[in-house]
Formats: structure tokens, C-alpha cells, sequence
């Protein structure tokens, strides 16, 4: 450590209060944290130690006053801890777990606090506040109880000591699966191994082996879920079972970075957890705090889509069975070649060869002439690229959104491309929040794991890569437009279960004719996607929705099992594998053709991430989102009003109101469930 001042401790001088990567250097970080935890808990102190009677303005708005540095510092290391964890940044990440979770637990579990919280909830009626000043009340009050305020001293302490130990095994968790994820990164050696691929993905595969320093070799990475996008392409069945295999191993027990014994520890701990806060499981303390309000529900909606899903991937099966039956040389299907098999039909029934349509996906244009072009015409925004504006990794690019009349709205955050330090999957977070008491407003990023090309090729996407591009944007916008007063509702700070709405509404706009047409050019001509192409792709919407639904619920269903158990069962020594076949079959789900998109030893979303018993959020998401995107198609599709009626009612007020309540503004009704039945084809 120098003598020079630390970058993070000083006043924000950027646009936008960006932190300066360009000075941080990974020795800042952990001081800055033991400066931010100390002026926090003052703060906090403070609000407990006035003498006048509890207020909304003396404990509520002060404590949403307090803790910005703490915000700002935080902010800062975990989009670098997420997007580039080096050995060193990783080992910052493990120290501090820990105390992270020790301070949270001393502001929401003081027991002078929660008093005083407790008290102007009590007279809530009479205090005259409405809107987000009520709201901001009745969340504080909710999530300190439900975070263990009302426990007595012996259990908060032991809560305490769950909480520490839960945080660094979900470290743990993230560093074994990133470890083990390049550790098991498949190498091949001979081009013909990898036939099938077109030219840019080879040539991303032999830039990931040489930065690894191995010559005359191609290195294909992994994604975070089970399968692997080059499935669909690869012709020769040995590589494509290397690949599945080399996906399925990840953290498996006996591998260097094992993870078995760190999930059968947090399934432990979780329920313990719950049992001390009054919950007979994990589940239903996470539900408790969601929309769905319980197990029960989710179990009921899992259930009554899930019989319907693998009905429809037999039949898929049984198809692609038969295709490969009528060649010259059948084999019973497996895992690995259902994908493949999948685009031989899909180009018999439909005309559609996926693999072929990405020279129309150039990732520039994508970007530009799709994602952008959509949020203007939507929302009136306009994207600029701000060089001068430094980030954490030299991929990361800068693009300042500006309103209709000119005035700011945030900055977005591209990072686009795989690297070793960067963990898998794709993801929104914010940098900086926005709030008007604070006056600040959002810094956004959003990352994805696209393979990156030598240095002059085009990258050129596949058609779930722009999938996801736009999806995460979805993202993105809400927590740009969100437009708070406190920063506890800023952005995306929503119910877990109705978080991944927007985004799922924003997906639609990548195959709406004037969007499509506008991004979707062939790099070499600038021609359009051929006007029939288009039709077949629509086509065959609900195509492999079976297969596709099937492992998405496999997971949603996964994860409801291991956090439904009790603290008895949690405590027996349960064998990982066993219990995976058991609970897949217990709701009909284990077809060993169609693996769960991701298993438990790689299952980042619930061990390490924040979707634990929670991975149900996408498919109840999505009732609302298939809901939404009937009332556009109703009411113009793409038109200004809709956009600004949809961003206003729903994205502009981030968590500052009940989400649904939120949509019944936006909808007038609740949401159908209809339209994803019939967009999955599970209408029967």
C-alpha cells in the first residue's frame, strides 16, 4: 500500500460519481471497506442515539441517508469481483465476505433500531404518509423482521454467526465453479475435431488456447448452464460428448475444485437458518418475502407445467429418434446430440439452419441498430460512447443515455466478452445507484460471455446470444429509468420473482419487423434476413419448447427441492447425485435426454448467487411478461405512448411501490396466465 490517498475513500470527481478504476488498485479495496463499515455504523449509532421520539424523518430518511460510502465502495469491488476476479481480487472477496455479512447483521439486527423502526410503524396510520414515504416504512419494518430483529441476544448471535459462514461458503461456491469451469475447458487439437463451426467460432477457440499458451490447438470454454450453444453445430458425436461431459463434471466430487461439500453445508446452514426465524424450511422463508408468498404456490405452478413439458419432450424425442433411425448410420440418441439432432429437424420442418443466420447477427449492429434503436423509438433515449470515462477491464465500453430533450438519464456499461476472470452466465449491476436523495444517477452494466474473435474479425452472434443481449438490457433499462427518492427502491431493487419481467419484455422486441430489419444485415452484403426466413423463425416459436421447458424446470424444481427440506433433513448426510435423481423424478423431470440446465455442483444462480429458492422467478416472471406482450401487440406494438405508459408505470418506479400493484396500473387486471401456455405450448 503507497502513502498516496485512497481512490475510494475520496469525493466522487467523475461524470456520474464512476468509481476510478483507472487509480484503484485491488490493496484499496479492503481499507475502504473498514472506512465505509466504521462510518456506516456511526451513522446508524447516530439515528439510535437521538433522544426525540422516532420520526419518519429522524430514523427513515436519515437512514437512507447513511451508508453512501459504503455503497459507493461496494459498488465498485463487486462489478469487479464478478467481471474480472483475478487470484488477488478473489482472495479480497473471501475476506470479505464475512464482514460483509457481520455488518449487515449489526445494523438490521440492533435491537435499538428495530425499536425505533418499530415505533413510527405502529402509528403509521396517523403519520399522513403516502406513496413511497408509506411504502419506505412498511419495507424497512418487513425486511428487519424477516432478517431476525425480533429474535432475542442468543439468537441473533447465533443468526450471526450462520449468516458469516453462509457468505463465505457462497465465495467458496463461485471460486471452486470458476476454477473448475477453466479447469475443465475442453482442447482440441485437430480443426476437424471442431467441424461444423463456422470460421469466427474456430477462430475464437484458438485465441482462448493461445492466451492459455497452447499452440496448434483450439480451447472451447464453457458456458454456466448444462448445455453448450456449439452443440447444435458440431458434427462429430465424440466432441460433442466431450463437451456435455466436460459441462455435467464442474465441481463434481473428486474433481480439484469440489463443491459437494460446500452445497450440502449451505443446504444445512439455510435451513437452520430458517428454523431459527420461524420457518419450517429455507423456501418458505425466502417466499414469504415474494410475490408468490409460499412454496405452495411455486410447487403448484412447477407442478401443473411440468407434466405437460415432458410429455411434449418424449414426443420431440421420439422424432428425433426416428430422423436418426432413417440415416445411414442410426444411433440410439443421447444428451449431447439432441441439439444437433434439433437443427437437422428444425431445418427439415422449418428451413431454418440457426447456426447459418449469424453472419446477420454482427454484434455492433446488434447492439446499435437493434437494442438501442428499440429503446429509442420506445423511450425516446439516445446512446453515446464516452471514451474518456475509465472501467474495469479495457472490454468494458461506456455509453452515456440521454433523454428526449437532452437531459441525462444514466450511464450503460457494455462488457461483451468471456475471459478467465470473468464468471459464467450473463448479468445486469449497478455500478452506482440512483436516488434523489442522494442526487445521483444510475450507472448500469451489463455482461455477457460471447467468445471473442482475433483481433479484426467481426464478432457474429448466435441467435440465443442476441437473445440474451437484449434480455439483459431489459435489465439495464429498469434500472436507468427507475426514478426513486430513497436508494432503497432504486433500480431493479425489486421482489426476486418479479425482477426478471422487464427483461423478459424486452426480448420480444428482437423479432418485431421494423427492429429486425434494421440490425439483422448480413455482414458481407447489408442484405436483410430473407422475409420467409423470418416467417419459419416465427414459425417455429414453440419448436423444442418441450426439451426447453422441461430443463428449465428440471432446475426451478432442483432448487425447490434442496431448500424445501426441513433442519432434521438437511442435517443427513445426503448424497448430491442421489438426491438430484430423486427429487427430478419425484415430479417426472428425468429423462436422461434432457438434463437439468444446471445441476447442483454448477447451480451458481441458488449457491452463490441471489436466486436462492428463487429460480422459479423466471417462469412467474414470464406469466406476466407473455401477459405484457399481448397488451402491445393490442395496442400498436412499438409506439412511442406505449413506451413512455410502460416505463412511467412500471420501470420508472423501480421497488418504490408493490410490483403488482405496479402491473395492475400498467394492465389494468392481473395477469393471465394463458399466454405462456400457449407461447410454450402447453396449452393442452
Amino acid at each position: 500500500m503507497t502513502d498516496a490517498p485512497n481512490p475510494l475513500l475520496e469525493s466522487p470527481t467523475l461524470p456520474y460519481q464512476v468509481p476510478p478504476y483507472d487509480r484503484i488498485l485491488p490493496e484499496h479495496y479492503l481499507p475502504a471497506f473498514t472506512e465505509a463499515f466504521a462510518q456506516h455504523r456511526a451513522e446508524v449509532e447516530a439515528i439510535i442515539a437521538d433522544p426525540a421520539p422516532a420520526t419518519f424523518e429522524n430514523t427513515f430518511v436519515a437512514l437512507e441517508r447513511s451508508g453512501a460510502l459504503l455503497d459507493r465502495v461496494a459498488h465498485a469491488f463487486y462489478t469487479v469481483s464478478s467481471a474480472h476476479a483475478t487470484d488477488e481480487i478473489q482472495a479480497i472477496d473471501e475476506q470479505l465476505a464475512p464482514l460483509m455479512a457481520a455488518h449487515e447483521d449489526a445494523v438490521k439486527l440492533d435491537a435499538g433500531l428495530y425499536a425505533r423502526i418499530a415505533a413510527v410503524r405502529a402509528r403509521l396510520d396517523d403519520l399522513g404518509l403516502t406513496g413511497e414515504d408509506r411504502y419506505l416504512v412498511e419495507r424497512w419494518y418487513r425486511e428487519t423482521t424477516h432478517a431476525g430483529a425480533a429474535l432475542d441476544d442468543d439468537a441473533k448471535q447465533k443468526l450471526t454467526a450462520l449468516n458469516q459462514r453462509l457468505s463465505t461458503l457462497s465465495t467458496q461456491f463461485e471460486k471452486n465453479l470458476l476454477a473448475d469451469t477453466n479447469d475443465l475447458a475442453v482442447v482440441f487439437t485437430d480443426a476437424a475435431e471442431l467441424d461444423g463451426l463456422s470460421d469466427g467460432e474456430l477462430s475464437a477457440a484458438a485465441v482462448a488456447a493461445a492466451e492459455r499458451g497452447l499452440e496448434d490447438s483450439y480451447l472451447v470454454t464453457l458456458p454456466l448452464f448444462t448445455g453448450h450453444p456449439y452443440l447444435e453445430s458440431l458434427t462429430r458425436r465424440d466432441s460433442r460428448e466431450r463437451l456435455l461431459a466436460a459441462s455435467r463434471a464442474r465441481a463434481a466430487r473428486g474433481n480439484a475444485n469440489d463443491n459437494v461439500d460446500v452445497v450440502r453445508e449451505i443446504v444445512r446452514l439455510r435451513a437452520e437458518r430458517a428454523e431459527l426465524l420461524g420457518y419450517p424450511s429455507h423456501a418458505a422463508y425466502i417466499t414469504s418475502d415474494e410475490t408468490a408468498g409460499s412454496p405452495e404456490v411455486v410447487h403448484d405452478l412447477l407442478r401443473r407445467l411440468a407434466a405437460p413439458a415432458a410429455a411434449n419432450a418424449r414426443a420431440e424425442q421420439a422424432g428425433l429418434q426416428a430422423l436418426v433411425d432413417a440415416t445411414d448410420d442410426p444411433y440410439p440418441l443421447a444428451a449431447h446430440d439432441w441439439p444437433y439432432v434439433t437443427e437437422q429437424v428444425r431445418r427439415e420442418k422449418y428451413d431454418i439452419d440457426t447456426a447459418a443466420l449469424r453472419p446477420w447477427f454482427e454484434a455492433e449492429r446488434v447492439l446499435q441498430d437493434g437494442v438501442f434503436a428499440a429503446a429509442h423509438r420506445l423511450y425516446g433515449v439516445s446512446f453515446t460512447e464516452r471514451h474518456d470515462i475509465p472501467t474495469y477491464h479495457p472490454d468494458a465500453r461506456v455509453f452515456e443515455v440521454s433523454d428526449e430533450d437532452g437531459s441525462a438519464v444514466g450511464l450503460f456499461v457494455l462488457d461483451l466478452y468471456t475471459r478467465d476472470t470473468k464468471r459464467g452466465g450473463a448479468w445486469m449491476n449497478p455500478i452506482v445507484s440512483e436516488s434523489a436523495l442522494r442526487g445521483t444517477l444510475p450507472v448500469v452494466a451489463n455482461n455477457l460471455n460471447v467468445p471473442k474473435p482475433a483481433a479484426g474479425e467481426p464478432t457474429l452472434l448466435s441467435l440465443d446470444f442476441v437473445t440474451t443481449l437484449f434480455h439483459e438490457f431489459g435489465h439495464a433499462l429498469h434500472g436507468l429509468f427507475a426514478r426513486t427518492t430513497y436508494p432503497h427502491f432504486s433500480g431493479t431493487s425489486v421482489f426476486r420473482d418479479f425482477v426478471e419481467f422487464p427483461s423478459q419484455v424486452n426480448e420480444m422486441w428482437l423479432m418485431w419487423p421494423e427492429i429486425l430489419d434494421s440490425y439483422a444485415r448480413h455482414i458481407d452484403t447489408d442484405e436483410p434476413i430473407p422475409a420467409d426466413v423470418v416467417e419459419r423463425l416465427r414459425a417455429s416459436e414453440t419448436f423444442n419448447q418441450g426439451f426447453l421447458t422441461s430443463e428449465y424446470l428440471a432446475a426451478a424444481w432442483l432448487d425447490q427441492a434442496w431448500h424445501s427440506l426441513s433442519a432434521d433433513e438437511a442435517a443427513a448426510d445426503l448424497d448430491v447425485p442421489a438426491f438430484e435423481a430423486a427429487a427430478l423424478a419425484e415430479i417426472g423431470l428425468d429423462n436422461p435426454l434432457v438434463p437439468t440446465r444446471y445441476s447442483t455442483t454448477y447451480f451458481a444462480h441458488v449457491f452463490s448467487g441471489g436466486y436462492s429458492a428463487g429460480y422459479y422467478s423466471y417462469i412467474w416472471s414470464e406469466v406476466l411478461d407473455a401477459d405484457t406482450v399481448e397488451w402491445f401487440r393490442e395496442n400498436g406494438g412499438l409506439a412511442r405512448e406505449n413506451g413512455e405508459r410502460f416505463r412511467r408505470r412500471l420501470l420508472g418506479v423501480g421497488g418504490s411501490k408493490d410490483p403488482l400493484e405496479a402491473y395492475r396500473d400498467f394492465r389494468g387486471r392481473d395477469a393471465d396466465i394463458a399466454p405462456l401456455l400457449k407461447r410454450r405450448g402447453l396449452e393442452s
